[in-house]
């Protein structure tokens, strides 16, 4: 019986923080995006970024927070953006890997990019980073 209730808590993920997918432009994606500890992401118009000590998710590394230059390219399907982001330099921790995408949704007047972070079998927060929406 334990064997059993320790496989259902394997199969168990964190969910997405609140809020609906959402397709945004890249204009709308051209912004700084904060996290909870106050690191910024700022993506700019021409394809680049700079972070600082913002969080990323890569593989099963948890609470990484990076800070340095790259490139972004926005991927998405009819409901959803995704965000990924390429560093110019290796994470010393993540040993060549680059960080999983973010996906994009809104809540209100808040537009999240959000990643799953750390191992799935614990209760990692997951790395989301906000910014006002427009007004319309």
């Amino acid at each position: 019986m334990s064997l059993a209730l320790t496989a259902c808590g394997r199969l168990t993920v964190m969910p997405p923080p609140e809020g609906e997918p959402v397709a945004l432009t890249s204009a709308e994606l051209a912004a700084t995006w904060t996290d909870a500890e106050g690191g910024t992401l700022t993506l700019k118009q021409d394809g680049t970024f700079i972070a600082d000590k913002v969080c990323v998710a890569a593989g099963w590394y948890e609470g990484l927070a990076w800070s340095g230059t790259g490139t972004w390219k926005q991927g998405s399907n009819k409901k959803q953006s995704f965000v990924r982001v390429t560093f110019d330099a290796d994470h010393p921790e993540v040993r060549g890997r680059k960080p999983d995408a973010y996906g994009a949704l809104r809540r209100g007047k808040t537009l999240k990019l959000w990643a799953a972070v750390g191992d799935p079998d614990n209760d990692y927060p997951n790395c989301v980073l906000t910014h006002p929406a427009n007004s319309e």
